[in-house]
């Protein structure tokens, strides 16, 4: 699908590309990354491409100039902001209310209003800021954030605009992007389904970039596990992802750990709502206190996908089990090539084994792609011969 801003936005590198050029090229890129692993005794199985049109989450960038806002993504390696109307990667319906998001920006920002600078106050215009709008299964949630508090003007304005406005069933502010969104209007709590469950997400949460790309990493996660039972580890687990899945067979016990105390409590609310009985939550830094020694001990299994700097700390501490300790199955989900082929590396000095990877290209027409990869412990793989 052509896009008239491909030459300048900084989204979609590739765009220009006849298709079979650009998947060549990505599936190039994705071997080279994968021969920085030291043994190359593995397969690469067939690349999955995701289509186009159906990206379910996306962040905006917008700046006031005198007469109207500019609001779109970011030029190529620039700061500068590509105006646009529609992005032929998004879905159909965040491109319909693109429009709607510009006028209500257009609104906001066209009044003075007080803000707090150290003791005192001063009057401006709301100038720039970030919205970032993602596509639930039952309408769109919206988180707008810049650097004000909303004073009752903008509020009213809120209320008034998003009142008959049916797509919009949730809009938040904050004012960094390291903070909580506080909740401005909820007609309906954003949900999306995961394996089956009904999953209500926080405002602003992280989800996979597509609805297709979520079920794909899920599937080969899960052929990955097929026929382990017991006790398995959902590490870097979000919104429970992956924890979903493989709780539909009651015979295993999954150890779900995240970072995110705002993800967890919407994680534990949904787990409780739908009693799934066999989740347990763990709030925890992974980086900083990676499980280990016995912590890891009598897991079947460890699914973990971290974000793009990958798991070193974690996987270094499951390479160094004894080899009777050490889960028969890892499954590694990964944004970052080559930060997973150090971490292969690791596991596979640890005595562990890659037996297969598998890329799936769901940041299209980008230099970026997810990969889903299974280990099995070395020794297993003697005995069973």
């Amino acid at each position: 699908m052509s896009c008239s801003y491909s030459d300048i936005c900084g989204g979609c590198t590739y765009r220009d590309l006849p298709t079979d050029e650009y998947q060549r090229l990505k599936v190039g890129q994705f071997r080279n990354a994968l021969q920085l692993i030291t043994r190359q005794d593995f397969q690469i199985s067939s690349p999955i491409f995701i289509k186009d049109g159906i990206r379910r989450r996306a962040k905006f960038s917008f700046k006031r100039l005198k007469s109207r806002v500019i609001f779109g993504f970011n030029a190529m390696a620039s700061h500068e902001i590509i105006d646009i109307d529609t992005c032929p990667l998004l879905s159909k319906k965040i491109n319909e209310n693109l429009y709607f998001i510009r006028s209500l920006l257009e609104k906001i920002t066209s009044f003075e209003i007080q803000i707090r600078k150290a003791k005192s106050f001063i009057k401006r215009k709301i100038e720039s800021g970030d919205v970032w709008i993602t596509e639930a299964d039952n309408g769109l949630d919206v988180v707008l954030e810049f650097d004000a508090a909303l004073d009752l003007r903008i509020r009213e304005i809120i209320f008034s605009e998003l009142t008959a406005k049916d797509d919009i069933i949730r809009i938040s502010h904050r004012l960094k992007s390291n903070l909580s969104p506080e909740v401005i209007m909820e007609k309906a709590k954003p949900c999306i389904k995961i394996a089956g469950y009904d999953v209500f997400i926080p405002a602003g949460t992280f989800l996979q970039p597509s609805k297709a790309g979520e079920q794909t990493l899920i599937e080969l996660t899960e052929s990955f596990l097929a026929g382990i039972s017991g006790k398995i580890a959902d590490l870097f687990c979000g919104v429970g992802t992956f924890s979903y899945a493989l709780a539909k067979d009651i015979k295993r016990k999954i150890i779900a750990v995240d970072s995110s105390c705002e993800l967890l409590t919407g994680f534990r609310e949904s787990l409780n709502r739908q009693m799934i009985g066999n989740v347990k939550i763990e709030n925890r830094n992974l980086f900083k206190y990676p499980l280990k020694g016995k912590e890891l001990y009598d897991f079947a299994a460890i699914v973990f996908d971290p974000p793009r700097s990958g798991a070193k700390e974690q996987v270094k501490e499951i390479a160094a089990l004894d080899d009777e300790h050490k889960p028969h199955v890892i499954v590694a989900i990964s944004c970052n090539p080559h930060t997973f082929a150090r971490d292969a590396d690791i596991l596979i000095a640890g005595g562990y084994e890659l037996k297969e990877v598998r890329m799936v290209d769901q940041f299209i027409y980008s230099n970026h792609c997810e990969l889903v990869a299974g280990f099995i412990k070395r020794s297993d793989l003697i005995n069973k011969d």
